[in-house]
């Protein structure tokens, strides 16, 4: 969307109406009624006003702002229900997602001006031009962005800048606003370790930050092709093929699930949890419908070499949630012409594995990822 495409916000100061551009990354919708606020305001009627769906432009110190901020999001959890434990796994799961949506939706509320070239025109507010940037490009004139979601952008850029390390690689990922960083690197682990069936070629579906293709590169295979619907993902997965010294070797394409041709090798690493994102950031978390994981096993068979596998790497997280079972999942790879080789498993080592406070604890204990190694049928 063009600058001059964004939607407007409109608010009173006085008997003036004033207005400016809406940016939302994420996809949110302009809030209807905007107010000013600044320092004098105290939690609770921010709180009481977010919850109503009035939206809060700050004109006071940002530092402040972000005080505010946790202070609502206190309030947020508190108002959050009790136990569920009369609740099944899914009814908890999704009882925990609409928490999520509403916390989003209420602490989004709190907005910052923005000047144009992405200065935040408040006091003591920091620097964030480059972060914008990185995510918006250039800004010619000044608009309105949810605190929440800057600062999301700012820590997004401060990660970017740091990297991602990821010892398969002996090395760092930089990963971009939006793209799936390899934080939780057992995906990658079971890559970097399972067998391969040869070194000619591979196809690396959703490529995201491009950590796979790397390591099937560093593995020694000599040319992969990586698939990528989004954009951004296919920047961010050349900037760090290019740092990595390996991008002659990997032949970027944007392109739904498979490139043209068969490979004896193919990898992809699908979004575990069947369930629908409430923003663009989770679309490499949940995938409704199991769309891409029953896309990528209905097409396998026929973009296979003769003797390739098709690594599947999956999480049971959603088998553990009761969102698909286990059955539904190895019908699905039967119906597809396809038979299990073989399996790796690891046990994720994420810190929200250990949270016992977690609504979903007991099945991110119980979670494992699985690399299946995926043949086709014998005729």
């Amino acid at each position: 969307m063009t600058e001059s495409e964004q939607p407007m916000i409109e608010w009173t100061v006085g008997s003036r109406t004033q207005s400016a551009q809406w940016r939302s990354e994420r996809g949110a919708p302009p809030p209807r009624r905007v107010v000013t606020a600044d320092d004098t305001m105290s939690a609770d009627t921010a709180y009481r006003l977010a919850c109503e769906g009035t939206a809060l432009l700050w004109k006071g110190d940002y530092h402040n702002a972000r005080q505010l901020l946790q202070a609502m999001s206190r309030r947020v959890q508190r108002s959050r229900r009790g136990p569920s434990d009369d609740k099944s796994i899914a009814e908890r799961f999704h009882l925990h997602r609409q928490a999520q949506a509403q916390q989003a939706r209420t602490l989004g509320m709190v907005l910052v001006p923005v000047a144009a070239g992405h200065r935040v025109s408040l006091r003591r507010a920091p620097d964030v031009a480059e972060a914008c940037m990185s995510v918006f490009g250039a800004a010619k004139v000044d608009y309105a962005i949810s605190l929440r979601e800057l600062l999301g952008l700012v820590g997004a850029y401060q990660w970017r800048l740091k990297g991602v390390s990821v010892p398969a690689l002996d090395a760092t990922i930089t990963p971009h606003y939006g793209v799936f960083s390899p934080i939780r690197g057992e995906y990658v682990d079971l890559v970097a370790q399972a067998p391969l069936p040869a070194t000619t070629l591979a196809f690396d579906i959703g490529t995201g930050s491009g950590v796979l293709a790397a390591v099937l590169v560093k593995r020694g295979i000599k040319q992969v092709v990586a698939t990528d619907t989004d954009p951004r993902a296919l920047a961010c997965a050349l900037d760090n093929l290019t740092q990595l010294g390996v991008a002659k070797q990997v032949a970027l394409q944007k392109m739904d699930l498979f490139p043209e041709g068969r490979a004896p090798l193919i990898v992809c690493n699908p979004p575990w949890v069947p369930a629908r994102p409430s923003a663009p950031i989770e679309a490499a978390v949940y995938d409704p419908d199991s769309r891409m994981l029953r896309g990528f096993l209905a097409g396998l068979v026929e973009h296979l070499a003769p003797g390739g596998e098709g690594w599947l790497i999956l999480s049971d997280l959603a088998e553990h949630l009761g969102l698909r079972t286990r059955e539904e999942l190895l019908a699905w790879i039967d119906a597809a012409g396809l038979a299990v080789h073989n399996r790796h498993e690891i046990r994720p080592r994420h810190a929200k594995a250990q949270d016992t406070d977690d609504p979903l604890h007991a099945a991110r204990a119980a979670e494992m990822t699985t690399l299946w190694r995926l043949v086709a049928k014998r005729a």
